[in-house]
């Protein structure tokens, strides 16, 4: 079993492993995808309070090397712990250098009885990490070119993503050791054209990417303690042209950054989205509790890290926390 001390010097040798022996796809692109039955009960979860219940959830973002800082905000200011924990793998150096430490605060948040959302926010396949923020996550575009060689397996852009995706799976591998399930959430808000990855629409974009990431990390990697978050933003109601496919997403979200809590919005998610649970993945004001009755299917909302205090009042926050259709940590029942 892999332990956390030792993350940080396995990542660098089965990078450099896969450097060597990872020139092949471990699946060709004609083989048809079957998605292995896996019962995963933080879904099972989400699926069972669906329409009645809303859990409340935090991000922590950068620095790793505290990565509890804003849901000990939320525990400060309401007496409650959020009953979702949300970190990120990051991109500058320092936050690359503590992701064991973010690994560990996820295996002891589950161990309290949270759920866990992972996100990544990862470099350009054509830079090395760590890089920007901007230029480098955002207003760093690829071709068609090379999104076309990022996309076509066997190329040097795709291969370049594997090893990246071979670094970060070090630590899905510990959590899945340690029994903990991750809402995993990769490229995100696939609409919004800032981010690299992002505003490549039909089945050869944005979609297309999160699929060769789904696969490569379960059919290469084996894991499957992976729920698939399938994230988009309240720009465009074009939401269904990044729809990786339903074998590869079990848990819609939806970033409201502009007016994503109108009805209007709610009611065009439910013509697409089945019967899967859905979630508000991110926000900078908090939604009501009059809203979230009015559109019940919300599972959890996660306000992004220092946005909840700074588009929130303390009273908001307390006042939303403290209606009876909110979830938090301890009253979460804990994990087997």
């Amino acid at each position: 079993m892999i332990t956390i001390q030792i993350i940080s010097r396995v990542v660098f040798i089965v990078t450099a492993l896969c450097m060597i022996t990872c020139r092949e796809s471990p699946f060709s692109k004609e083989m048809q995808f079957q998605k292995e039955v896996v019962h995963h009960q933080s879904l099972e979860y989400l699926c069972r309070i669906s329409g009645q219940m809303t859990v409340a959830g935090q991000h922590n973002r950068e620095p790793n090397s505290n990565p509890d800082q804003w849901t000990k905000y939320i525990k400060r200011i309401t007496g409650k712990y959020p009953a979702l924990w949300s970190g990120d793998f990051l991109f500058q150096q320092e936050n690359i250098d503590d992701r064991p430490t973010m690994i560990k605060a996820a295996h002891l948040q589950w161990k309290n009885g949270a759920l866990i959302n992972l996100m990544l926010h990862t470099c350009p396949p054509n830079t090395g990490e760590p890089c920007l923020w901007d230029p480098g996550i955002i207003n760093h575009p690829l071709s068609d070119e090379e999104w076309k060689e990022l996309t076509t397996d066997g190329l040097a852009l795709n291969l370049a993503w594997k090893e990246r995706l071979d670094t970060i799976a070090v630590y899905l591998r510990y959590l899945a050791d340690h029994h903990v399930e991750v809402l995993f959430r990769p490229l995100h808000e696939m609409n919004q054209a800032a981010f690299w990855w992002g505003g490549r629409p039909g089945p050869n974009g944005s979609a297309k990417l999160y699929r060769i990431t789904h696969h490569y990390l379960e059919d290469y990697h084996n894991l499957n303690n992976l729920i698939w978050v399938w994230d988009m933003q309240d720009l465009s109601r074009d939401l269904e042209a990044y729809n990786p496919g339903e074998d590869y997403w079990d848990v819609f979200a939806f970033d409201v950054y502009a007016d994503g809590y109108d009805q209007s919005w709610y009611d065009y998610i439910l013509t697409f989205v089945g019967d899967k649970p859905i979630a508000i993945g991110e926000c900078g004001a908090l939604p009501s509790a009059e809203m979230l009755a009015r559109q019940p299917r919300w599972t959890f909302f996660m306000p992004w890290a220092e946005w909840v205090k700074d588009h929130n009042s303390e009273d908001q926050i307390r006042q939303l926390y403290n209606d009876p259709r909110i979830i938090t940590r301890d009253e979460m029942s804990g994990w087997e």
